[in-house]
């Protein structure tokens, strides 16, 4: 696999705002994770962006099936811009596409990036300073806190908020934007969740477990580009009412979840760092599971 964005320099280019010099940016990998089903006009745009943010990046492709030709193009592009890529021989959901994904992972922090041009890549490094200062386990970038959005879908943005309002119900939580996509969690707490949603489930899904688990969540603005249905959005009211049934599912009737304490290093702290790469010699931490990949420097 080549390593192309491990090493840069890292600059102020493409942040949302200033960046804290304070904060180790050139010690920490993100590993961006885009499911894809069908979006051969827009996935190498998307890719393109993401290479254009200024972090050090685990690109994590996973064609969920596609029949429009997007696998042939993503393995043609694969050298230049993925960093890995799984393909799924049918389509799954987009549930069972991130999941593979998670656990291919060699970031410290992971992201899922929608390979559709709704959400901007540019504003990661915005979305990752709460981790890197220490104040978020989880942060989720909300297309309801103000952030410049297309104009679009009435009765579809109504729909969201009710779910998020169910689900707010039930985890205690008070999130402005369950459904969103950009979900940033940090790696060693992602791995702890058990999660087994197949399609769009994944959303309250992953909510609830990091709510149950005790994490830190944090929201900030972003902005949203909407597509309408004749553009190639994909989810609609069936999706919509099956996401009911997952509030209440994953909310009601779970599995234990562990508990989350934040580690007394950070893997991206020069001693969390040393402390990662030994445990990565013996393949297990502490507890005896399996250690994070590590990305070489």
């Amino acid at each position: 696999m080549a390593q192309r964005s491990l090493g840069r320099n890292i600059s102020q280019v493409g942040s949302r705002s200033p960046r804290s010099t304070s904060l180790p940016w050139d010690r920490v990998v993100l590993s961006v994770v885009i499911p894809v089903y069908n979006e051969i006009s827009t996935v190498e745009k998307l890719l393109r962006q993401v290479r254009e943010v200024p972090l050090d990046l685990d690109v994590v492709v996973v064609d969920d099936g596609s029949t429009d030709g997007t696998g042939d193009l993503l393995v043609g592009l694969r050298e230049e811009l993925i960093d890995q890529l799984c393909m799924h021989e049918k389509n799954l959901g987009k549930g069972a596409a991130l999941r593979t994904g998670f656990e291919r992972v060699k970031g410290d922090i992971v992201v899922v990036q929608d390979a559709d041009l709704e959400y901007d890549p540019h504003e990661l490094p915005f979305l990752m300073e709460p981790i890197l200062s220490g104040k978020a386990d989880a942060v989720y970038g909300s297309r309801f806190l103000g952030g410049p959005h297309r104009v679009l879908l009435f009765w579809h943005s109504v729909g969201n908020r009710l779910l998020t309002l169910l689900s707010n119900i039930l985890t205690d939580v008070n999130l402005t934007d369950m459904e969103t996509c950009y979900k940033m969690v940090r790696t060693d707490l992602l791995r702890s969740l058990p999660l087994s949603t197949k399609r769009f489930g994944i959303e309250p899904e992953l909510t609830a477990r990091l709510a149950q688990a005790g994490a830190r969540i944090y929201e900030l603005p972003i902005s949203y580009h909407g597509r309408s249905y004749s553009e190639g959005k994909k989810i609609g009211w069936k999706d919509g009412v099956s996401a009911l049934g997952w509030i209440l599912k994953c909310n009601l009737c779970h599995p234990p979840v562990p508990q989350w304490a934040p580690p007394a290093n950070d893997p991206w702290d020069e001693v969390g760092r040393v402390i990662e790469e030994g445990d990565s010699l013996t393949g297990s931490d502490e507890n005896g599971l399996p250690g994070p990949a590590t990305n070489p420097r």
